[in-house]
């Protein structure tokens, strides 16, 4: 099975950008926040990659873990999408990055076609794109 994320695509908040809306879009793509690229011309604004505590790759890596910052990122991130990024993080410390990205994989790929599900919209981007569009809105995971 082909990998569906590279290494590159897990953020030091634990997000795996792979499954981000803005990653995913075909404009004004993001290339996540590890890349140290720009989006329009603009350096990527993630917060946490930006932290000037930060010591290594990942939050967990920090004495502040998790601060609160993070702590509000994740508390969005449960509430709306059902994930959590300090959950993320304590795999990845406790597992490693190989692990977490075989788990993601196994929870993201879409059954029908192997894609990629978007954890903002749970759609899948590769044969669910026509739904999004023709809601002609931006909506939440599960939401109708």
């Amino acid at each position: 099975m082909k990998p569906l994320f590279e290494e590159i695509l897990i953020a030091p908040c634990g997000m795996n950008c792979g499954l981000c809306l803005h990653y995913l879009r075909a404009e004004n793509k993001c290339p996540g926040c590890y890349t140290g690229r720009k989006v329009n011309g603009k350096p990527i604004k993630c917060g946490r990659r930006l932290c000037q505590e930060r010591k290594g790759d990942f939050c967990f890596e920090c004495g502040k873990f998790p601060c609160d910052s993070l702590k509000r990122l994740d508390k969005r991130y449960r509430e709306r999408y059902g994930m959590s990024e300090i959950e993320n993080l304590e795999y990845i410390k406790e597992h490693g990055l190989k692990k977490f990205l075989a788990k993601e994989q196994k929870k993201w790929q879409c059954p029908k076609c192997g894609g990629i599900i978007c954890c903002h919209t749970s759609l899948c981007f590769n044969c669910q794109l026509k739904e999004l569009k023709r809601k002609k809105k931006k909506y939440r995971r599960n939401e109708k």
